[in-house]
Order: C-alpha cells, then sequence, then structure tokens
C-alpha cells in the first residue's frame, strides 16, 4: 500500500512570520458580482447568485515550502554561464530517493559538518549515491509561523554542502527558514545587523542567545557556494520527524516561474508499506 506524507508548510494570513503572506479571500457571491461586471451580466444570473470562490495571493517566492533556483544564489553559475532560473532546473532531480539526516538535537546556529554528516549516515547505516535527495531534519518547522521562527535550526556550512554535492546529490532540504546557519548567529558583534536578535523580541522563549561572537564570512556561504557548484536546497519542509531515514522516494516539483530565483512546492513523500 502506497503511502503519502506531506512535507509542506500551510500557507496562511494568520501567524508572526517577519514577512507575512498577503491572502484575499474573495466569496462565491463575492466572486460572482466581479464576474458579472465583465461580461455584462448580474450575479443575478449565475445559480444561486454564486460563482467560484476565489483568492489573489502576494507573498515572496521563497515564503512557504519552496525550492530555491541557482539563481536565487547567484547570476552566474560555476561554468560563468548564467545560473540556471527554476523552470531550467531538471525535474528529473526533483525525484528520486529520500534520506532524513536527523539534527533536530543539535544547538541553534552550531553549523552541522561533514564529519556530522558522515557520523549520522554511519549511525543509519547508509550510504550516498548521485541523486539521493537528502532533506536535514531540524525540527524547526514544528515553530513555523511564531514568533522568531526565522532564527531556528544549526544551518548547514558550505563545507558539508560541499561534502553533499560531491557524493553526487543536486536536491537537498531542510525543515527550517534558511539552509544556512541563522542570520543572527553569523553577525553577532560585526556590527552588520540586518534584524534585531532574538534577545531583544519578545516571544518565543526556546531561542537561545547567538554565539558572542560573529563571522561575516559565514553569511549564506552555502547559498553563494552555488555560483561554485550546481545544486539546490528547499526550505521550510515540514513532518520529516514522520519519516524513516531512508526507503521511500520524494517529490519536490517547484511551480514554474518564468526566471524564477525559486518556485513554491508542495513536497511530498512516498512510502510502499
Amino acid at each position: 500500500m502506497t503511502r503519502i506524507i506531506d512535507l509542506s508548510v500551510t500557507i496562511s494570513p494568520m501567524g508572526q512570520l517577519k514577512v507575512m503572506p498577503d491572502i484575499t479571500y474573495v466569496s462565491h457571491k463575492g466572486f460572482s458580482k466581479e464576474f458579472a461586471t465583465l461580461g455584462g451580466l448580474d450575479a443575478s444570473d449565475f445559480r444561486n447568485g454564486m460563482l467560484c470562490g476565489w483568492e489573489r495571493i502576494c507573498m515572496p517566492i521563497h515564503q512557504g515550502t519552496h525550492l530555491d533556483a541557482p539563481w536565487h544564489f547567484g547570476c552566474t553559475g560555476p561554468d560563468g554561464q548564467p545560473a540556471k532560473t527554476i523552470e531550467k532546473w531538471p525535474l528529473e532531480w526533483c525525484y528520486g530517493d529520500g534520506v532524513v539526516l536527523d539534527f533536530h538535537t543539535k544547538e541553534r546556529g552550531s553549523g552541522i559538518t561533514p564529519e556530522d554528516l558522515e557520523a549520522e549516515l554511519k549511525r543509519i547505516g547508509y550510504k550516498l549515491k548521485p541523486l539521493d535527495i537528502v532533506l536535514i531534519r531540524t525540527d524547526s518547522t514544528k515553530h513555523y509561523n511564531e514568533k522568531n521562527y526565522e532564527y531556528l535550526g544549526p544551518g548547514v556550512t558550505k563545507e558539508a554542502t560541499i561534502w553533499l554535492i560531491d557524493q553526487g546529490i543536486k536536491v537537498t532540504g531542510i525543515d527550517a527558514f534558511t539552509w544556512d546557519k541563522p542570520f543572527d548567529c553569523v553577525l553577532t558583534q560585526t556590527g552588520k545587523q540586518p534584524w534585531p536578535t532574538p534577545d531583544s523580541l519578545p516571544g518565543y522563549d526556546k531561542v537561545p542567545p547567538a554565539p558572542e561572537t560573529g563571522n561575516l564570512d559565514e553569511f549564506f556561504e552555502s547559498h553563494y557556494l552555488g555560483m561554485e557548484k550546481e545544486y539546490v536546497h528547499a526550505e521550510n519542509l515540514a513532518n520529516l520527524d514522520k519519516l524513516p531515514p531512508f526507503g521511500f522516494k520524494i517529490a519536490l516539483f517547484p511551480v514554474k516561474v518564468e526566471g524564477g530565483s525559486g518556485g513554491w512546492a508542495r513536497a511530498a513523500a512516498i512510502l510502499d508499506d
């Protein structure tokens, strides 16, 4: 029997994200009035004066569960040519054998290293092969839509990302706001802080303080790596704790946005029980 596990967060206008989606819900009766004006009709011409439910959504493409395209990482790729936008990323690489590496107990901002990856693969008894889709479990999206969610997660270091790419991995994913370390963990005491630190904000009490020192060179280091080595990662995945370490398929198909630096995705795991 085939079982599907949803790996996506819900797009909702309710919550405390730093950037919230703007969703306008148009009722069945409301849309009948809008549509009628376009066709020289009256709302009463439609059955019971109602037509379709309708929504208008305005939100960044890097919000919700999404796949970053190489163009997001930089304007050129490893070959010096324009980096791939999301509609040019091969779909063949977005479906394959999934592997979950569990780092949900690792400290916020501590950084996942190549040694961490190797140790976790040894623990679960799995050897990576080219085009596996590697998912990093942090359990951060259990707090999606809560205040300061964006600061959660250990982050994957540049060295660890290179290690994965060198194993033939093209697509990765994480259940956190970003694949990299949280912003404040690398910007502390550099004098460059785009957002206030969690320490100065009320709200989520499980966000530990940032390290006492920061290194601007580590800011988005695995994102910038995409200009040197071609790969993509998904962010804001969910329910990775419901998956076995391996033995399942992952479907991570992005919405086809022309010239897009990413695409929203309804990510799912397919298990044959």
